[in-house]
């Protein structure tokens, strides 16, 4: 699968609850006092999407499988984290492996739960994380910078383009700007990703609200939201208490106790929704009577890059893509009338997939 998101934020903000509900499981231990979580966990969860039990239905299929994300929850992080308080160097290193961070912010009172600051403050928490993020990137960007000036003086083009990007994410942080806001050329995103910075990697910040928020929200979360905004990132409102009761729940008595709470959906679909959003993220189908299934690839994958997600030998004998719109898939009643109506493609080795694609690839090894 290969796309993660790290869930991080100070100790008892709700990040294993909330992880324990993402993967209905009980994996992750949920205490009150900090550092409760020493190892990440790891689960995936399936990205709701309504087109894979339609194509499912329309070709007989005999079974569904959704495509995923995962998640990883990091243990608690507190300031000097960077500089190894509270096993911080041990939790930043585990960070460095994921492709997106979704920060937890505690918006919720509760008088059995300890806060390590002392108080709620949401937007507090999410600048001392951010801040600890921003100094380990320092203090690697420090340590490695000079060494590449010394082989770029001798010559070596890797070293000159790492150059270019990190003087200018070097001086934004000291400025206290994170990586991910330096203005940089399109060419050198990649140089950047190759740097592994946390700063770096897109956010998406969670405020995590208590029972009687669920629905509306409360001041603190819409302060989330306001400030989310300013750092250009999404934001999602929900009450992870909750969620990991509806993990629980049959279909059924989930869709009775949603309505009940005034919830059209549960907070996690629309985080797992966001957080495929944030990684920018498409889907493409594929359908046939033994199953129906998603995969997941970026935005601008080309036909064989995406056929190599479902095996390497798709991708290295590819010939043509047979391409179906989601749409037409559903106005022909399946795959044979979308080909009686002339709507199935034979595309090429250019061609950039689009979501919602239903496709079958023609290979040769």
């Amino acid at each position: 699968m290969g796309f993660n998101c790290g869930i991080v934020g100070l100790p008892n903000v709700g990040k294993s609850a909330l992880f324990n509900a993402l993967t209905a499981t009980a994996a992750a231990e949920a205490a009150n006092y900090a550092f409760s979580t020493r190892e990440p966990n790891v689960g995936r969860v399936a990205v709701p999407d309504e087109r894979l039990d339609v194509c499912a239905r329309l070709a007989k299929s005999a079974k569904i499988i959704p495509t995923q994300l995962e998640f990883v929850d990091i243990a608690g992080l507190v300031r000097g984290a960077s500089k190894g308080q509270g096993l911080g160097n041990q939790f930043l290193g585990y960070l460095r492996e994921v492709d997106a961070i979704a920060h937890i912010l505690r918006c919720f009172e509760d008088d059995n739960v300890a806060h390590v600051e002392g108080s709620i403050d949401p937007i507090r928490d999410a600048e001392t994380v951010e801040t600890e993020l921003m100094l380990a990137d320092l203090d690697s960007i420090e340590r490695r910078i000079a060494a590449a000036q010394k082989r770029a003086r001798g010559g070596e083009r890797e070293a000159k383009m790492q150059l270019a990007v990190m003087e200018p994410v070097l001086a934004g942080l000291h400025d206290g700007i994170p990586a991910r806001k330096i203005a940089l050329p399109d060419e050198q995103r990649a140089v950047l990703k190759s740097l592994q910075l946390l700063s770096a990697k897109p956010v998406l910040f969670i405020a995590n609200v208590g029972e009687d928020a669920a629905a509306e929200g409360n001041d603190d979360s819409r302060r989330v939201t306001a400030y989310a905004e300013q750092q250009d990132a999404p934001s999602v409102a929900i009450a992870a208490a909750i969620e990991a009761e509806l993990a629980l729940l049959a279909e059924g008595e989930r869709r009775e106790y949603l309505a009940a709470l005034g919830l059209g959906e549960t907070g996690l679909d629309r985080v797992i929704r966001t957080g495929y959003a944030l990684l920018d993220l498409i889907t493409f189908l594929t359908a046939g009577p033994k199953e129906s299934r998603a995969w997941t690839i970026p935005r601008g994958t080309k036909a064989p890059q995406a056929a190599g997600t479902i095996h390497s030998d798709f991708e290295k004998g590819f010939i043509r893509a047979e391409t179906i719109a989601y749409a037409d898939f559903v106005a022909g009643g399946g795959e044979q009338g979308a080909k009686d109506a002339g709507r199935m493609r034979l595309e090429g080795a250019e061609y950039v997939v689009q979501d919602g694609d239903v496709m079958h690839f023609r290979f040769n090894v």
